[in-house]
């Protein structure tokens, strides 16, 4: 990143550079080391925790983008998911997805709290 920011600019060769990670990360760029990496990073930008009112629309909205309109998850197993992710996305979307497979491959159209919770003990835990 140092080489392709400090170099001289170039016509037509501008760089950008986007850098994605966990929050574990921000605290990286605020040591002494990365004073030069600090002040080439123009934007921010941190996707906070949902809470759990925000979890079944976003669950949804999800859904939706996949393609379907009908409730898939019980209130009961947002509450599930809530509860293992609490509120972190990328755990929200990974136990969505295996109760998805796993209900798929099981076949209840609803799926529930006790699925969800097999879910995570048995293949997140």
């Amino acid at each position: 990143m140092r080489r392709a920011a400090a170099g001289p600019p170039q016509q037509g060769a501008d760089v950008a550079l986007i850098l994605v990670g966990q929050t574990e990360l921000w605290d990286r760029p605020s040591r002494q080391a990365y004073t030069a990496t600090r002040q080439r990073i123009d934007l921010q930008c941190r996707v906070s925790y949902l809470d759990r009112a925000q979890t079944g629309p976003y669950v949804q909205a999800r859904l939706t983008y996949a393609g379907t309109t009908q409730p898939i998850f019980a209130a009961s197993a947002l509450d599930a998911i809530y509860r293992y992710s609490s509120g972190a996305a990328r755990l929200i979307n990974k136990v969505g997805t295996h109760a998805l497979l796993y209900g798929a491959q099981n076949g209840p159209r609803l799926l529930d709290e006790p699925l969800v919770t097999r879910v995570i003990q048995g293949e997140l835990a």
